[in-house]
């Protein structure tokens, strides 16, 4: 399982960053951007399943791979 973060939808909210700070960082402007690759491990498949599903700008999402 991957992730994958649109920069131009995201706004900076940073829940995905609140909820799952392994799997996704921010930068300075306050944009999200996936760690190792977007590459989930199988243990935080539910918390990559959550940041998805909060994201209010809908930037983030699970690509197979």
């Amino acid at each position: 399982m991957r992730i994958r973060i649109d920069e131009e939808k995201c706004q900076g909210h940073n829940r995905c960053y609140a909820l799952a700070p392994e799997l996704v960082d921010v930068d300075d402007m306050g944009t999200a951007h996936v760690l190792n690759g977007g590459v989930v491990p199988e243990e935080l498949a539910e918390k990559a399943q959550l940041i998805v599903d909060n994201c209010p700008e809908y930037a983030i999402e699970i690509v197979d791979g």
